[in-house]
């Protein structure tokens, strides 16, 4: 990648799922190489905060690393569509069933309550929102046309300081409950 750098092969080279270890490896020799690392794809989103918990985050920030979070909407699990009488099928009902569906209605409910002090935006939409401001780039999918106007409503607003703190919390109460 150093080489096709060079060459003007390439803009950029990013990761994905690196550990901190690998990220801090491949930092360190792109950087004694005059090239940077401009990003780490990883699992982010309120169910899945390892991104935090082990330090890909932090360095992320530290050494301007942009931290690009695939299935922001824990597989569209965030999007409030499933329930616990309505759960998932196939790989999303395996990681997400009944009871862990039930542990994180608080959440979901949290995050309805939210979404309505903001001018009634969706749970996807919160979802996304607190991806961007703890300072990641999220990557949604999107099906449709509907879908992917949901998700252009996550841009030009922000959760306030009281709203990350709050969804942070029921985040960690959800996650220690699983």
């Amino acid at each position: 990648m150093v080489e096709a750098q060079h060459q003007g092969l390439i803009r950029a080279i990013g990761v994905s799922n690196y550990s901190l270890e690998q990220m801090r490896r491949a930092h360190d020799y792109l950087t004694k190489n005059g090239l940077r690392l401009a990003s780490n794809q990883v699992e982010y989103h309120l169910l899945n905060r390892s991104a935090e918990e082990n330090g890909v985050l932090a360095y992320c920030k530290e050494h301007n690393i942009r931290l690009i979070a695939y299935s922001p909407l824990a597989m569209g699990i965030l999007t409030g569509k499933y329930t616990p009488e309505n759960p998932p099928k196939g790989i999303r009902g395996n990681r997400y069933n009944r009871k862990t569906l039930g542990q994180i209605k608080p959440l979901l409910d949290m995050m309805a309550r939210i979404g309505q002090d903001h001018d009634g935006k969706s749970t996807s939409q919160v979802a996304l929102n607190w991806v961007i401001r703890k300072g990641g780039l999220a990557i949604p999918g999107a099906k449709n046309l509907k879908q992917m106007t949901q998700n252009e409503g996550t841009l030009g607003w922000e959760l306030s300081a009281t709203d990350m703190n709050n969804l942070d919390e029921m985040s960690k109460k959800v996650l220690s409950n699983g």
